[in-house]
């Protein structure tokens, strides 16, 4: 047994690790913030990271899982093998309005602060770097390759704007649909066109009258990316993109039938021949585990925030976390960075993200993380605990 008094000061020691790299932790997520890159395209911003893993100590694998801006930075050879999470992509036009240069910088912040653990109980921490969360999925194309599959668990922390220790996300798939119908003058002769046009809107009608039937967390929606080529012309061709989410998998299974007959429909009624493909990657939705969190948020409460255990909006989005956290323990907290008012994927937010308040909630997520790690080597309980919990669902 551990006395508390050894785990303290280490833990005290590991927040002067992480106040002793503020400015290049500070550098490091504002170059990321102003050099956006989108998903499979962090080159700058994976060279960042690696770089400053490489210069304290870890052990770094590139291109992991077959995609070039995957990586693993490791450090240790032991048990438990404590897995956190980066993202560094960022959103077409809006930038880094997710915060993700910040999960980026609280992440190796807490691998390089957590090394004085590591070497005293042993253990080892896994600083695992996954490209292209908000647009396909990246982290669910590395569990199906193995990237998670010698962790023991898995840790993440998202920008936001409260304080929260568990949140919820959403299964998630999309959905890409096409209309081919026949070209002809819109006033000379439409009855001899097909309007594909016609056939996308009757889409949008049925999926209208569908969203008042599903239950209250699953959402559909979608955007036309072709809609015709001249107002004279009948439409030959249509496009349009969707995402469909539900609670659970079950439900998304079961939703997904009721969407596409709606675009079955409408191609029946109007003539217009229908093509659609499903989205490769699946997002699942996300499993709290609440020993880990409990712990994380007395890691984080310890250094004056006061954590919420569950997000109090019902603002439900997706993320490839979730498929991470159907194979090991795993959590996704929030931290606050912005008022309240402030929404996800805005100009606001992306502003908030390079500001002195997101600054501050990456450190102190860069503290917590390595807190959490330090109560993780230096308690075998826990990990056991974490995993029985895991397990028994």
């Amino acid at each position: 047994m551990v006395k508390s008094s050894a785990i303290e000061e280490l833990k005290a020691s590991v927040i002067k690790e992480v106040e002793a790299h503020h400015d290049q932790l500070r550098d490091l997520s504002l170059k990321i913030h102003s050099t956006p890159e989108l998903g499979f395209h962090e080159v700058k911003a994976v060279g960042w990271l690696t770089q400053y893993l490489e210069k304290n100590g870890f052990s770094i694998e590139r291109g992991i899982c077959g995609l070039p801006t995957a990586f693993a930075g490791s450090y240790g050879q032991g048990k438990p093998a404590i897995a956190i999470v980066a993202e560094y992509d960022a959103l077409p036009k809006l930038g880094h309005a997710c915060g993700h240069n910040l999960i980026a910088g609280s992440t190796v912040g807490a691998g390089v602060a957590s090394k004085p653990a590591i070497d005293r109980f042993g253990g080892s921490v896994l600083v695992i770097g996954t490209p292209a969360e908000e647009l396909y999925g990246g982290k669910a194309i590395m569990v199906e390759r193995g990237a998670f599959n010698n962790a023991d668990m898995a840790m993440m922390v998202h920008p936001g704007v409260y304080d929260a220790v568990t949140t919820q996300a959403l299964a998630c798939i999309g959905l890409d649909v096409e209309f081919f119908g026949k070209a002809a003058h819109a006033s000379a002769q439409p009855e001899a066109g097909i309007n594909a046009l016609d056939a996308m809107l009757l889409s949008f009608t049925a999926i209208n009258s569908l969203r008042q039937h599903i239950k209250d967390k699953a959402r559909i929606h979608g955007i036309i990316t072709d809609g015709g080529e001249a107002a004279n012309i009948v439409p030959a061709h249509s496009a349009g993109t969707f995402i469909v989410r539900a609670e659970d998998d079950a439900y998304l299974d079961e939703l997904r039938e009721r969407v596409l007959n709606c675009f079955v429909g409408a191609a029946t009624a109007t003539g217009a021949r229908l093509e659609y493909r499903w989205g490769k990657v699946r997002y699942a939705p996300l499993r709290n585990n609440l020993a880990l969190a409990r712990l994380f948020r007395q890691n984080m409460q310890s250094l004056g925030r006061k954590v919420l255990l569950s997000n109090p909006t019902k603002a439900f989005g997706s993320t490839d976390m979730g498929n991470v956290s159907q194979i090991v323990p795993s959590i996704h907290p929030d931290v606050a960075i912005a008022p309240k008012e402030v929404i996800a994927h805005s100009p606001e937010f992306a502003a908030a993200a390079a500001s002195e308040q997101g600054i501050k909630g990456m450190l102190d997520t860069a503290k917590a993380l390595a807190m959490t790690i330090v109560d993780l080597v230096a308690n075998p309980e826990i990990v056991a605990r974490i995993k029985q919990e895991f397990g028994s669902k």
